[in-house]
């Protein structure tokens, strides 16, 4: 494989390849999965940057928004030039200059539910960091109706959020079993504000299990919701079951245990 600057490609994942549980099959593996990136503000920017540069072979992105100068304090992959750009048209060029062989799709539009589901279907894992509900319930019933696992993340104030919806899997919680669709849509950053490198940590643990859902390896976070508190430097856990009365899954009830 030919990379700029690189004429090896053992030498650009060197530092992975010498993982046993990911070596030369599971570098293979990554370079032959899709992902699906809905929403590349602070959460999508950073789980981008790093499935782009682990190899993943491609990368659909998907944002209809344009960047504005507010957004630079915490979604990387933009500089003060783009403002007023597509975000993902902007994102997709810093992402193929980060890695050439990178099949990078920029998906610059609001999508309806066939076209999700279409998007959906011809990925591996979908990765959701979108900022309203309307989006996120959408993707979670595109992700039941492919039978794709989905990864979804959230990040507000000084907080995170983070959960694996094992929908390839029977029985599995699914985001609306955690989520009520009459409850209130959420607080976005310009409302309630957020630090940056919050986003940053929920971005990048959002692209580890990826990573690991694609692999097959460790234990994603599933039928787990992890919450991070950036002020006093904690993760703790909340355990998820199946709700009886999911609209979108119907299956056990919802159990939340610290």
């Amino acid at each position: 494989m030919q990379v700029r600057g690189v004429t090896d490609a053992g030498m650009r994942y060197a530092r992975q390849l010498s993982l046993p549980e990911i070596g030369e099959a599971g570098q293979a593996r990554l370079a032959a999965s899709g992902v699906l990136v809905v929403g590349l503000g602070g959460l999508g920017c950073p789980a981008a940057v790093y499935l782009a540069a682990a190899g993943v072979g491609r990368l659909v992105l998907n944002d209809f928004d344009r960047v504005d100068i507010s957004n630079l304090q915490r979604q990387i992959l933009y500089r003060e030039g783009d403002a007023g750009r597509g975000k993902a048209e902007t994102a997709a060029e810093r992402l193929l200059d980060m890695n050439p062989a990178l099949d990078a799709r920029p998906l610059p539009r609001r999508l309806d539910q066939a076209d999700l589901r279409e998007q959906v279907a011809a990925c591996d894992v979908v990765l959701d960091g979108s900022d309203n509900y309307g989006t996120r319930f959408g993707v979670n019933e595109a992700c039941l109706a492919a039978r794709r696992p989905l990864v979804s993340g959230a990040a507000i104030r000084f907080e995170g959020q983070l959960a694996v919806f094992r929908n390839d899997l029977p029985d599995a919680p699914c985001y609306r079993c955690l989520y009520d669709e009459q409850g209130d849509d959420m607080e976005t950053c310009s409302g309630g504000g957020i630090l940056g490198p919050v986003a940053g940590v929920v971005g990048a643990h959002m692209a580890v299990e990826t990573i690991k859902l694609i692999l097959g390896i460790g234990e994603p976070v599933q039928n787990r919701l992890l919450l991070y508190d950036g002020l006093q430097g904690r993760w703790r856990q909340v355990s998820l079951k199946r709700d009886p009365t999911c609209p979108a899954c119907a299956g056990d009830q919802i159990s939340l245990t610290r």
